[in-house]
């Protein structure tokens, strides 16, 4: 399909991103009649509702998220572009977003802080989840990424680090059952994933190595497994960097090599050169970089 008319794509994305008719007209400079005109005739030529609508505003479908993230990836594109043009192009402002499976956020987060002291004009984004977020799509500019390296075409990756965890327990499941040692784990109770076929090396580790049955607690989510090892309910699988910096839990087995996952930096080919991503991986390697041993 052709597109003849860019306004309505234009106009389209910046209701995604702003939310409502009247705040992208004013973002536009147009009338919210013309707002609503646009996104009305784009819906019709791509046969697809592209936004629900409902008093507060208009809230993207799936199509409309999938507007958002390439307008998004376009928009960042067409500035780097202007700013090349105008030879701003090596300032480090504007938005940034970066994307990493919560668990890695005590490590990422003084990384960004120094990052924005270096650069006050730039806006982070900061994005966790276990899904594998599509830089292609513009969801991210820098993707931190554990496991297998990624092989996605048009992505540029290099390794990081790597992600160490160790074995710890909460003071009060010592004070209640004793200290645990590497002959008497068969007789513990354990912290684990909701999720029973996790990728996770350790979590791989834990379901050869330990019945079923003494995993007595389960999460979904790494603040809540950490707790519930902080609250001496059983031994868990914790970054090594945070349980060792937490006097509320002792290390029962240091990182073993078969419990650890390479750690990757993935951007995409069109704007891993330019001066805001070129940053971040800068600061991203300088402060957590060199793998931390055991």
């Amino acid at each position: 399909m052709n597109f003849e008319n860019w306004d309505e794509i234009r106009t389209a994305y910046q209701v995604a991103r702003v939310g409502t008719v009247s705040g992208a007209a004013e973002v536009l400079g147009v009338h919210h009649a013309t707002v609503i005109r646009h996104v009305d005739a784009l819906e019709a030529r791509l046969g697809t509702r592209l936004f629900q609508r409902h008093p507060r505003g208009y809230t993207p479908t799936e199509a409309g998220h999938q507007l958002l993230a390439v307008g998004q990836a376009t928009e960042d594109q067409f500035s780097q572009l202007a700013a090349r043009i105008a030879g701003a192009g090596e300032e480090v402002s504007g938005e940034l977003i970066i994307t990493s499976l919560p668990t890695l956020s005590p490590l990422v987060l003084p990384a960004l802080e120094s990052l924005l002291v270096d650069h006050p004009k730039l806006h982070l984004r900061y994005l966790t989840d276990q899904r594998v977020f599509r830089l292609e799509y513009g969801e991210a500019h820098v993707a931190i990424r554990a496991g297998n390296r990624p092989t996605e075409p048009d992505n540029v990756v290099q390794q990081l680090s790597s992600n160490q965890v160790g074995l710890y327990v909460g003071h009060s499941y010592v004070d209640r059952y004793g200290m645990p040692t590497v002959e008497t784990l068969a007789e513990q109770r354990f912290v684990g994933p909701e999720q029973r076929d996790s990728r996770a090396p350790f979590w791989r580790w834990l379901a050869a190595h330990v019945p079923d049955e003494a995993v007595v607690f389960r999460a979904n989510d790494h603040e809540s497994q950490l707790a519930a090892v902080r609250q001496g309910l059983g031994l868990g699988f914790v970054p090594a960097y945070e349980g060792r910096a937490d006097s509320r839990m002792v290390e029962v087995m240091p990182p073993q090599a078969d419990w650890e996952s390479p750690l990757w930096l993935v951007t995409h080919v069109d704007l891993h050169r330019t001066a805001k991503v070129q940053a971040v991986l800068k600061v991203l390697k300088d402060r957590i970089g060199s793998p931390k041993k055991a």
